[in-house]
């Protein structure tokens, strides 16, 4: 079973009891959060695909932790006009750990 759920603007595939990184959510260590946009699930083979979300189907995960991202270098230069700049990112994420998946 797995389902495609929609948080931060991406879409992240959740199984039951994996752990997954999505962008950073307001939420505490430990303390849990449902999603309730899912576009897709995955059960025994029957999939249920939603218009653009599955009436009824939640996600419900555990946060673990926040953290960053490894850092990316970014770096602009302009040839012949002494035009130089790095900056570098790194993003913030939460890993959550999928504890179910309910459908409707």
């Amino acid at each position: 079973m797995y389902a495609i759920v929609e948080t931060g603007g991406k879409q992240y595939r959740a199984t039951p009891e994996q752990d997954i990184l999505v962008e950073k959510l307001e939420a505490e260590p430990g303390q849990a959060v449902e999603f309730d946009r899912v576009a897709l699930v995955e059960d025994d083979g029957k999939v249920t695909v939603g218009t653009p979300w599955v009436d009824g189907a939640k996600v419900m995960c555990r946060v673990l932790a926040h953290g960053k991202g490894r850092k990316v270098d970014v770096f602009f230069f302009k040839a012949k006009e002494n035009l130089k700049r790095a900056k570098g990112h790194r993003q913030q994420f939460t890993r959550l750990r999928v504890e179910g998946i309910t459908l409707g």
